[in-house]
């Protein structure tokens, strides 16, 4: 009898972030990507989200290794969480592998690990299962997607991947490869589905050189470039711009920094020496003869960018003749923090340059043509929309019915949904359970949904401490003291917390002698109408009793 081959989306499917793939047959199974996500608006004190993998730990001894496709945090920023949870070896490409070293250091977990280097077009067995490398165009270089073979059929992971015939460093796609796997029949295409409802195709990433000769040419003062720190191919072409213009490019923030350096030493990034100087000189040099590059495209309020828009970064001020430059686009839900920081920017005199005022950024991902072009390659018998959230799915499920795939054939799927695969024919099971799972400074998971309602309560209306002190025979002490905090105003509000303090002695005076549980209940009850009633605004309110 044959054995069932089985895909579960851990992450990334329903969501822009984190992802992660299951995939078993029998007693092996293996690991694609170990993606973070940002948090949104409301994710308060929030640092990043990671897949909830909890579902599959008693099967961790079933893994046979953890393959991650590109250096990007959307699939490498958990990877410090899911490689001390399975103890299975890490396969990437150099660059990619020296990105996730840089994490694995940092958490101290670098000698626990095992790190095995791989190239586009090699192939390793793991178990049952027969993993070919193949190069694909992103917006990092060394980027892979995957040919797994399996007893039940071959399966075709994208990564993330555009067609790009012009890319900065040359190595475009490999369009044979996929080809090849055509001809040998593919069971089940897993596509990249981040710019499915984007029409046409992503232009390459060379528009943004003419763009960038233009910047540096115009601008009258420094030019700071905004973008992501492990956008290598970004960094190149700043650097192309910045010695045609005679400028030195100095690089601020760690991740940037440690990212470049990588890229350097294994000859992805190509800079004459001498051009890349520390920020500190490159602050002491006139303002025609720099380019700053840095991160904080999003709008992070930690970061250098949003810190210059609010006047408060301590390393350098933002001079009214600096051009900024935002070398990417929000990703979705920032939108309105990246707005924010344009228009503080543009406030203090900055010249603000992004796309769509000029071509300053590409896509990384396929647009709907390239993405009907990769069905076209592979042919594939079964088609699975991944990474997106679930609107981007299913237009690339209705991009693979234009060019002819089956509707049954096509399994739009979330986060958590078994997928198996049995003598050539797809079932699409039940979920999983599972979540977010956030990470909020050392805490892992530790934060669930109802600490985050706390979070927004507080955040939307603030908080009112009631201290009261009783007596041996429950009568008040003394005067109830109430602090607020994101309330109101204290001086502003005198005479409505002078009532207040009269709620708490009448409620208190009527319910002398009951239990001190029984008294704090009773006067945040009643603190909670008298509030709503004079504001029509719902503090928390904590009673102490003492």
């Amino acid at each position: 009898m044959s054995q069932t081959l089985r895909l579960i989306p851990i992450g990334g499917l329903g969501e822009i972030g984190k992802n992660m793939l299951y995939v078993e047959h029998g007693n092996d199974a293996l690991i694609v990507d170990a993606g973070l996500m940002f948090p949104e608006n409301d994710m308060l004190g929030i640092d990043y989200i990671i897949p909830d993998y909890r579902s599959l730990l008693d099967k961790k001894h079933l893994v046979r290794g953890i393959i991650i496709t590109h250096g990007h945090e959307d699939h490498t920023g958990a990877i410090k969480h899911i490689a001390n949870e399975f103890d299975a070896p890490l396969y990437a490409t150099p660059l990619t592998r020296g990105l996730v070293e840089v994490k694995l250091r940092d958490a101290k977990m670098h000698a626990d690990v095992t790190l095995n280097t791989i190239h586009a077009g090699d192939k390793i067995n793991l178990g049952p299962f027969g993993i070919e490398f193949f190069h694909v165009c992103h917006s990092i270089p060394d980027g892979v997607g995957l040919g797994i073979s399996t007893p039940a059929g071959l399966i075709v992971h994208s990564g993330d991947f555009k067609f790009d015939h012009t890319p900065v460093d040359g190595w475009p796609t490999d369009y044979s490869k996929l080809a090849e796997f055509a001809g040998r029949g593919v069971l089940a295409l897993l596509s990249d589905s981040t710019n499915a409802d984007q029409a046409g195709w992503t232009p390459s990433e060379a528009v943004i050189d003419p763009a960038f000769d233009a910047v540096l040419r115009e601008a009258p003062g420094r030019v700071i470039i905004a973008t992501f720190a492990s956008l290598i191919a970004r960094i190149q072409q700043a650097a192309n711009a910045a010695a045609r213009y005679d400028r030195k490019l100095a690089l601020v923030g760690t991740s940037m920094i440690e990212n470049s350096r990588i890229a350097q030493k294994l000859s992805y990034l190509d800079v004459p020496d001498g051009l890349i100087v520390p920020i500190d000189e490159a602050l002491r040099m006139k303002p025609k003869q720099v380019v700053i590059m840095t991160t904080g495209t999003q709008g992070e309020p930690s970061s250098i960018v949003n810190r210059l828009a609010e006047g408060r970064n301590r390393q350098f001020d933002l001079h009214e003749l600096d051009t900024v430059v935002f070398s990417s686009h929000p990703i979705p839900g920032n939108e309105e923090m990246v707005h924010r920081t344009i228009n503080k920017l543009l406030q203090r005199g900055a010249r603000v340059i992004y796309d769509p005022i000029a071509p300053v950024h590409v896509s990384g991902h396929a647009s709907q043509e390239e993405q009907k072009l990769l069905i076209h390659l592979v042919k594939p018998k079964h088609f699975i929309p991944i990474h997106g959230e679930l609107r981007h799915l299913h237009q690339h499920a209705a991009n693979a019915r234009e060019v002819g795939v089956s509707p049954d054939s096509i399994a739009v799927v979330e986060n958590g949904t078994v997928i198996d695969f049995k003598d050539g024919e797809m079932h699409v099971g039940d979920r999983i359970p599972g979540g977010y799972v956030f990470v909020d400074g050392s805490g892992v998971g530790d934060i669930g949904p109802s600490v985050m309602r706390e979070r927004e309560a507080l955040a939307e209306n603030g908080v009112v401490v009631v201290d009261l002190r009783l007596n041996g025979s429950g009568a008040l002490a003394s005067t109830p003291e109430l602090t607020t905090k994101g309330f109101v105003f204290v001086r502003d509000s005198e005479e409505m917390l002078g009532g207040a303090r009269a709620q708490v002695q009448a409620t208190v005076l009527k319910h002398t002698g009951a239990e001190p549980e029984v008294v704090k209940e009773k006067v945040s009850s009643a603190l909670a109408d008298y509030f709503y009633a004079e504001t029509k605004r719902r503090p928390m309110i904590f009673t102490v009793v003492s």
